[in-house]
């Protein structure tokens, strides 16, 4: 059983990570250059995700209270917490437990599934499909990997090593250049309807009269 999160402590407590952002930039096709968990550290994600799967609830309201605290421009994404300014309301939301609980499934999914690339490629490239009909755009991605990871260091205290960090921020790269894959498919397959649609071409009912 791992160590129980104190919540308030662990919202408030400082973390170098800023976002888990690929080193060589650019928007191309998010399957290029796209970097490979080893076996090893697949073994170690399992092992870490057995203890923190106690407190998903509890990481999840935490990593997105940090998030809309280190970057409240993500708010933005988010209707219900547009205008909530109150950090302590937003600890307290269902609406953020039920969303924080939806994205700790997430990556629950990907964990069991980083056997199974397959299987998780699709999950991820339909999630970011998803994520483009909710206008939430790719830079907002690496924020919450990057917050997912500060909140889950009190909890694996001395189990948390660099190793381990470098693990989980490879397969939140991995991830989230697949679910950037998805946005950009989803966009290309929107604006090709947008640009054939009835409404864009001549109505014949009109040039008929």
């Amino acid at each position: 059983m791992g160590a129980k999160l104190s919540f308030k402590s662990s919202i408030k407590m400082g973390c170098a990570i800023s976002d888990v952002t690929p080193k060589s930039g650019g928007d191309g096709n998010a399957d290029v250059g796209l970097p490979h968990l080893s076996d090893n550290q697949i073994q170690m994600i399992k092992e870490s995700w057995k203890v923190i799967r106690d407190d998903i609830a509890k990481v999840g309201i935490i990593m997105f209270v940090r998030l809309f605290e280190t970057h409240p421009e993500c708010k933005d994404v988010f209707f219900l917490f547009r205008d909530v300014e109150d950090l302590e309301r937003l600890r307290n939301s269902r609406e953020l437990r039920a969303h924080g609980l939806r994205v700790m499934s997430f990556i629950e999914k990907s964990v069991a599934r980083l056997d199974q690339l397959e299987r998780l490629e699709a999950l991820a490239i339909e999630l970011g499909k998803s994520h483009y009909r909710y206008n939430a755009p790719p830079k907002y991605y690496s924020y919450v990997g990057a917050e997912f990871i500060c909140a889950v260091q009190p909890i694996l205290k001395e189990q948390w090593t660099p190793d381990l960090e470098e693990a989980w921020k490879t397969m939140f790269l991995y991830v989230t250049g697949l679910m950037k894959q998805g946005y950009q498919e989803e966009e290309r397959m929107r604006l090709q309807q947008d640009s054939t649609s009835p409404k864009e071409r001549p109505d014949k009912r009109n040039t008929a009269l």
